[in-house]
C-alpha cells in the first residue's frame, strides 16, 4: 500500500478513536500499533515497550512535574489570590483601568504555573467576580481573561516549551529564555487593545477607585512581592547558569512551599490537594508523550516523515510561505486537538522540514507555541473556552467571539516574530 493510502488510513483510525472518546495518549499509542502491525515488518509489541520506557524515563522531563506542582501550590494557597490586591492600585490610571489587572495577573501567574488552563482558572477566580461587581462590561471582563490566559504556554516556565524541547532535543533553559521577550510583547499588545477599546468606549469603563498615594500603592504591592520574587528566583537561576531547568523547577517548588508556610496558608489539606492535582495533570501529559513517541517511531518505520519532507521540498516554498503553511496547519489542528498532542504528534515530521529550510529550531519553537496559543481560544476544542464555560456558563460560540480580538493579536505577533527573529533568539544567545 502506498504511503498516501497508509496516511489516510492512519488519519481515519486516529479521528475514529478520538470521536469514540478514547484518551488522547491511548489513541496515539493505538494508532502507532495499528501502523506498525499493518504497514511494517517490525514487531509492534517490543517496539512499543522500548519506546514508551525511553520517553518516560527521560531526565529532562523531571522538570515538568515539578513546575506543574509549583503552579498547584500557588493555586491552592492564597499566594495567587494576593496578586489582584497588589496589582489593582497600579492600573487605575490606564484607559480600561482594572481590566489590565487580568493581563498583568495572567502574565505573572503564567510565569509560575506553565499552564494556560491553570492561569485561566486562578486569575479568573480572583478577578471575574471583582470586576463584574465593579461594573465592568461582561464581554470585556471575560475576553481580557480568556486571551491573556494563553500566556501560560509561552512565558517560562512553560509546560509546552518543555515538551517541545524534549521532542526537538533542544536546551530547555534556552527555550525558556527565548519565550521571555515575545511573551512580554504579547502581553503589551493585549493591554494595548484594552487601551484602544477604552478610548473608543469611555462610557463603559467604571470610574476609578479612590486615589491612593504612592506610599499606599507600595503598601498594597507587598502582597505581590512574594510571587514576583519567586518568579525572579526561578528565571534568574536558569539565566545565570546556576541551575538547570530541572533544578530551577525544584527551587520553584521549594520557594512556593516556604512562602505559603511563611504566610500560614499551607495546610495539610491544600498540600495534599496540590500534590494530587499536580500528579494527575502530569500523568495525563506523560501518557500523551509516551503514545506520541511510539507514533513517531511507527511513522519513521513507515517512511511517512521522509515522504512528506520530500513532498514539501518538491513544492520549493520559500521560508516565509512555509511558515504561513505551517501556521495555518497548526491553527486548524488546534481546533481539534490540545496543544501538547499537536506538538508531539507532528514533531517527527515537521522538524526535518524546517531544518531543511534553514529555520532555527529554537526560533520555530516560539513560533509554534504562539500558534498553539491561538488554539486555546478557538472552537470546538479550545481548552480556555472550556474553562471559561465552566466558570461563566456561557456558550462556547459567545466565548470565542469575545476572545476573537486576542486571537487576531496573536496572529499579529507571529508576523512581528517573523520580521524580528531576535525577539526569540537574543536572550538565549547570551547564555
Amino acid at each position: 500500500m502506498s504511503e498516501i493510502a497508509a496516511s489516510i488510513t492512519l488519519l481515519v483510525v486516529l479521528f475514529a478513536m478520538l470521536a469514540g472518546g478514547i484518551w488522547v495518549g491511548l489513541t496515539l499509542a493505538g494508532v502507532a500499533w495499528f501502523g506498525m502491525a499493518f504497514f511494517t515488518a517490525r514487531a509492534a509489541g517490543d517496539a512499543m515497550a522500548v519506546t514508551i520506557w525511553g520517553s518516560s524515563s527521560s531526565w529532562t522531563l523531571t522538570a515538568l512535574p515539578l513546575f506543574v506542582w509549583m503552579g498547584e501550590i500557588l493555586y491552592r494557597t492564597n499566594l495567587s489570590a494576593n496578586m489582584f490586591r497588589g496589582l489593582a492600585p497600579w492600573v487605575n490610571k490606564l484607559p480600561g483601568r482594572l481590566l489590565h489587572a487580568n493581563v498583568a495577573g495572567c502574565t505573572i501567574f503564567a510565569a509560575v504555573s506553565g499552564s494556560s488552563a491553570a492561569t485561566c482558572v486562578t486569575v479568573g477566580k480572583m478577578n471575574l467576580p471583582e470586576l463584574l461587581r465593579r461594573g465592568y462590561p461582561e464581554e470585556q471582563v471575560i475576553g481580557t481573561l480568556g486571551g491573556p490566559a494563553t500566556l501560560g504556554l509561552l512565558i517560562p516556565p512553560s509546560i509546552i516549551l518543555i515538551i517541545y524541547g524534549v521532542s526537538a532535543e533542544l536546551s530547555i533553559a534556552k527555550l525558556f529564555m527565548a519565550g521571555v521577550l515575545p511573551g512580554l510583547l504579547l502581553a503589551a499588545l493585549f493591554s494595548g487593545w484594552i487601551i484602544f477599546w477604552a478610548l473608543r468606549h469611555p462610557e463603559q469603563v467604571p470610574k476609578a477607585d479612590v486615589e491612593m498615594s504612592f506610599g499606599q500603592k507600595l503598601a498594597e504591592a507587598r502582597h505581590l512581592i512574594p510571587v514576583v520574587l519567586l518568579i525572579v528566583a526561578v528565571i534568574a537561576s536558569m539565566y545565570t547558569g546556576i541551575a538547570t531547568a530541572t533544578e530551577a523547577a525544584a527551587i520553584g517548588v521549594g520557594g512556593a512551599l516556604i512562602l505559603s508556610a511563611w504566610q500560614r496558608s499551607l495546610t495539610w489539606q491544600n498540600f495534599r490537594d496540590a500534590l494530587m492535582g499536580g500528579t494527575r495533570l502530569y500523568c495525563m501529559i506523560a501518557l500523551i508523550l509516551a503514545g506520541a513517541s511510539f507514533l513517531t517511531l511507527a511513522m519513521g518505520y513507515m517512511g511517512l516523515p521522509r515522504q512528506l519532507a520530500q513532498y514539501v521540498g518538491s513544492l520549493h516554498l520559500s521560508p516565509a510561505l512555509l511558515m504561513v503553511a505551517l501556521g495555518i496547519f497548526y491553527i486548524v489542528m488546534g481546533c481539534f486537538l490540545d496543544g501538547i498532542s499537536t506538538i508531539v504528534l507532528t514533531m517527527g515530521v515537521v522538524l526535518p522540514i524546517i531544518q531543511a529550510a534553514g529555520i532555527d529550531p529554537l526560533w520555530f519553537g516560539i513560533f509554534l507555541v504562539i500558534t498553539v496559543e491561538t488554539a486555546q481560544i478557538t472552537p470546538p476544542v479550545g481548552f480556555n473556552l472550556f474553562v471559561l464555560q465552566g466558570m461563566t456558563g456561557k456558550q462556547i460560540t459567545w466565548l470565542a467571539r469575545v476572545c476573537l480580538p486576542y486571537f487576531l493579536l496573536m496572529l499579529c505577533m507571529l508576523v512581528i516574530l517573523w520580521y524580528f527573529p531576535g525577539l526569540a533568539t537574543a536572550l538565549p544567545s547570551r547564555m
